[in-house]
């Protein structure tokens, strides 16, 4: 592995980025971060991290780092959610059925979405999967453009100063911290597949229970 800042060791996604960063600097957080949160799966976060820690060592400025980020996390929002205005919903109506996504299943997304596409946006952030497609989706469901900015803005926020933060107190003890942020990634990842889970059962019971009540 590569050496870090400090002369301790990275672990390895962030000994592999160390390279590019030290050669490309902030362009480099900037670019991914954007791509990251645009559809693009690129170590966005990876980078912020990692930059952050060399932020702590003195090798980048943590303002600049947390700027630039910020501006290209809500910027790759924005491109996200143009990309599913524009296109999304001809996509769905044309293709959606192959995948089992039919028109009222497509409008049940999107009054869950309008019930709670600010909390979806800004959740998404920490979440990989959803963080390059939570744009696309608020697009495509129409989500109202101020209503996401407010929470684009929010997440992308709290997503950068959680993990600016964390990198640049990090130090030395960056290998734990990163293994930490995987953990963490993956409890709420597990939450969000129960979450979902118990929405679809109430909603199977719901449908069951309706159907007795009609053959009563």
């Amino acid at each position: 592995m590569n050496p870090g800042p400090s002369g301790g060791e990275l672990p390895g996604p962030l000994a592999a980025l160390a390279p590019f960063l030290e050669h490309y600097g902030y362009l480099a957080v900037g670019l991914l971060v954007l791509l990251d949160n645009v559809a693009i799966p690129v170590p966005g976060q990876t980078v912020l991290i990692l930059a952050a820690v060399y932020a702590g060592a003195g090798r980048l400025s943590l303002a600049g780092v947390m700027a630039i980020a910020l501006l290209a996390a809500v910027l790759g929002g924005c491109l996200g959610y143009l990309l599913g205005r524009s296109g999304g919903r001809a996509l769905v109506h044309r293709y959606g059925r192959y995948v089992g996504l039919t028109e009222p299943r497509q409008h049940k997304a999107e009054a869950f979405f309008g019930r709670n596409g600010g909390k979806v946006v800004l959740i998404a952030r920490f979440i990989d999967g959803l963080r390059q497609t939570y744009g696309i989706i608020a697009g495509t469901t129409e989500m109202a453009w101020r209503r996401f900015m407010l929470w684009n803005v929010l997440g992308a926020v709290l997503w950068v100063g959680a993990w600016s933060t964390a990198g640049y107190l990090a130090g030395g003890n960056i290998d734990e911290v990163y293994r930490q942020a995987l953990r963490y990634q993956l409890i709420l990842l597990i939450a969000l597949v129960v979450l979902v889970l118990v929405w679809v059962l109430r909603r199977l019971l719901r449908r069951r229970s309706e159907r007795g009540d009609q053959r009563d």
